[in-house]
Formats: C-alpha cells, structure tokens, sequence
C-alpha cells in the first residue's frame, strides 16, 4: 500500500503531480486585473482570473498574493472587486517577489513546493523559478488552463475541502488573538475552549482519510499514502482498527487532523500509520491520538509496537513518539519499530477536553 516506488508513463506522471499546488500565489497588475493600478487608476479583474481563482478554492486549493505595488491602494482594490476574501497573507511591498513566496509558505505552514505562482512577466517568472526552482511557475496567459492540470486537481473534493479557505481565516483570527495575550502559550490554549474528538472511520472520512496521508508530511510517521479503496478495505477488516481525529475550539473548527491505522488481532499491535496535520502543531495536541492508541492497547492487553520512516521532514513525529515513551527495538529496510512502554501511558492536555464517540463499525 505504499506510493514510494515509481510508476511510468504520462498518466502515472500526472497522477504523481496531482494535486500538488495547496496555494496559488497571484500577481495583480495585467495578471489579476487588466492595466497597472497606480497609473490607471481604474482597473477590471479579469474574468477568466476570477473564475479560475473561484473554481480552484472550490477544490480547498488557496490563494494569496505576491505584487510591486502600493501595499494599501492595492489592498482596497482587491476589496472592491470582491476578491480580498479569497487571499491570505497577501505579500504587496516594492521587494523581490522571490522573497515575499516563502512569507507566505511559512505563514500557511505549507512547503515551497506546495506554491504556484502567476505572473504575465517574464522576468518575475524567471526570478522565481531561479531562486525557487520548486515553485510551479504559470504565465498568465495560460490561467485558463489551471483548472485542467493535475496540479491543481486534487483526487477528490471533501466538504472539508471547500472549507479550507474558511478554517485558515479562522487561524488568522487565533493568531491574532494570541498575538494580543498577554500570559503564557499555555495560558492562551486553555481560553480556546478546544475539544478534540476520535472515532472509528465512518465511510463519510474516507476520502479525507485519504487526502490526510497525501498532503501531510511533518507529523507523519511513515509516509505512506493509502487510497480510498485501500482505506475502505482497511476500515472493515476484523484485524485493524482505523482512526481519525477532529478538532474544534472557539473560533471554529480545524476540521479532520489526525489519522491512525493500527493493525490489531495479535498479541502485539502495531501502529502502521500515524499523522497529524500541520495546522495545529502549534496547539499541543500531538500526543492526544497517540495516548489513545496506548490506551486501548492496553485495555485489549496487548503491547503496541510502531513502524516509522525517518525523513528530513517528520522528525517532530519521532520526538512525539519517544516523548510519549517509546523505545527503539529494531529496524528493516528503512523502517524502524518503536515499541510503547508498558505502563507509560501519559495524561493528555489540560487545556483541551478529548472525546471519544461510540464505534460504527
């Protein structure tokens, strides 16, 4: 089940692009809207941009904006054509636009390689793909195109998906809001209100199941990637147990973050997958799914073994798993297995409530 080994042919090509690009990065002047703002005065979207950009975030691809320009008369134009709520951390400075892309990647915690960008000049392109060779570079003469490219197509669209935009607005409002605290981190997470929610997959997750091991890669513990099929397989086999996670505080909902396959049915159960969404590392809910898996281990009376593949990303995973007591005890080919501590069942936050809703299986 896993997607590490190469395919060949255009389709299998494609399929490896699909659904890459997480956000476009937009130019404004004769790419967004026809004419140069500041010396116009009065420019119009152009309706090609403005259908694409709907029909992309309709698909939970974002957008932002990278542009030279005036940072506030741009910025009130964007509100007047309708388009400001589509862009998140817009960038609008007289700087390279080369800088202003990895602002906005860290400020979605996604990576460069998640970006595109748009631009009608030849020279932008060109910087940018020099310094960012990673970032999908469109001209744009060729916006209409977008909606086609696997790139931009994600495997399936998930209510979720058509949310993205919403929740990532909602974390700006947290951000915000923790900017202003004046206590500590920890006294800050417990004015959220969050409650974290797991339960055995439903049908209904499955697809976002299936996108969670695509698009996560930090608070991953393997990498592998498992398809809808193989995911509904697993969620009726006797001998596994498959798990998602939610998350909600006051300003609303995170959505579906977590993911856990555990392969039960012998005296050691191993945890083949484990993940996490990168939205809400910063929101001491990394252990939460993990203590559970020990719990109900433990209830079965079983030890919990679990496989993990380093990479250069997922080392925050490992540190979670030796953090909640996990030792060394082997490895093969590539794989290292951890093994829980008996006993080392730790207590999960104080500052978010954990519930635990009836199986449908």
């Amino acid at each position: 089940m896993t997607r590490t080994s190469p395919q060949a042919g255009p389709v299998a090509a494609a399929e490896d692009r699909r659904g890459r690009v997480k956000c476009v990065v937009w130019d404004l002047d004769n790419t967004v809207w026809d004419g140069i703002l500041l010396e116009d005065g009065e420019v119009e979207v152009r309706p090609l941009v403005r259908d694409t950009i709907v029909a992309l975030d309709e698909r939970g691809v974002l957008h932002s904006v990278a542009s030279r320009n005036d940072p506030e008369t741009a910025l009130r134009q964007l509100e007047r054509c309708g388009l400001a709520e589509y862009f998140l951390h817009p960038q609008v400075s007289w700087g390279p636009k080369s800088a202003a892309l990895p602002r906005i990647a860290a400020a979605l915690n996604i990576g460069l390689d998640a970006l595109a960008f748009v631009d009608d000049q030849p020279f932008e392109l060109d910087e940018v793909a020099f310094a960012h060779p990673q970032v999908t570079c469109v001209d744009a003469a060729e916006v209409a195109t977008l909606p086609d490219r696997p790139e931009f197509t994600p495997r399936f669209v998930t209510p979720e998906s058509r949310q993205r935009r919403w929740m990532y607005r909602s974390g700006i409002e947290r951000t915000a809001a923790e900017e202003d605290f004046t206590g500590t981190a920890t006294e800050f997470l417990a004015t959220l209100d969050m409650v974290f929610t797991i339960r055995v997959a439903r049908e209904e997750d499955l697809r976002r199941a299936e996108e969670l091991t695509i698009r996560t890669h930090q608070l991953n513990s393997t990498g592998v990637t498992y398809s809808h099929a193989e995911l509904a397989e697993l969620a009726r086999s006797s001998d596994h147990l498959l798990l998602v996670a939610e998350l909600e505080d006051r300003y609303g909902s995170y959505g579906t973050i977590g993911l856990a396959l555990v392969r039960t049915g012998s005296p050691a159960w191993l945890l083949k997958l484990l993940l996490m969404s990168c939205r809400v590392m910063s929101r001491g809910v990394g252990t939460v799914l993990l203590n559970h898996v020990v719990r109900r281990a433990a209830a079965a009376g079983a030890a919990l073994h679990a496989e993990f593949v380093p990479s250069d990303r997922n080392r925050v995973m490992y540190v979670t798993y030796r953090f909640a007591g996990f030792e060394e005890v082997g490895s093969r080919d590539g794989v290292q297995l951890l093994a829980a501590s008996p006993g080392a069942i730790q207590e999960d936050p104080s500052h978010l409530r954990v519930v635990v809703e009836e199986e449908h299986r």
